[in-house]
């Protein structure tokens, strides 16, 4: 099989990231990096199915159809792909609510950028 694309991490997914196995590893190192592994190389599998996560169902309600997602229990992982990369966008516990997540997001980022 051939490889279509690169994996790339956004700042935001990698923070995800490094917070979920910081948590997990409060409690279990090895669960820690167990968790850490089946992450990356899940998503390192986007290179060769780029397609294969599903749309994430809570953004195309709202006509936004070009993020997907690979579920990897419990963890949502949204990534867009665009030519020959796929962007790894966030990691969010599927227990949680996506869209309040992102609206969060959304408020956060607002909230610290400077107005013109």
């Amino acid at each position: 099989m051939n490889e279509c694309c690169q994996v790339h991490w956004s700042k935001t997914a990698e923070n995800d990231l490094i917070a979920i196995i910081q948590f997990i590893g409060n409690t279990s190192p090895q669960a820690a990096v167990d968790t850490f592994s089946k992450l990356k190389d899940k998503t390192a599998d986007l290179v060769l199915f780029p397609e294969r996560g599903r749309i994430v169902p809570e953004l195309l309600a709202h006509g936004i159809g070009h993020y997907r997602e690979l579920i990897i229990p419990p963890w949502r992982v949204i990534y867009r792909f665009s030519g020959d990369a796929v962007y790894v966008l966030a990691v969010i516990d599927s227990r949680r609510n996506v869209e309040d997540v992102l609206l969060d997001r959304l408020i956060r980022t607002n909230n610290e950028s400077p107005l013109p």
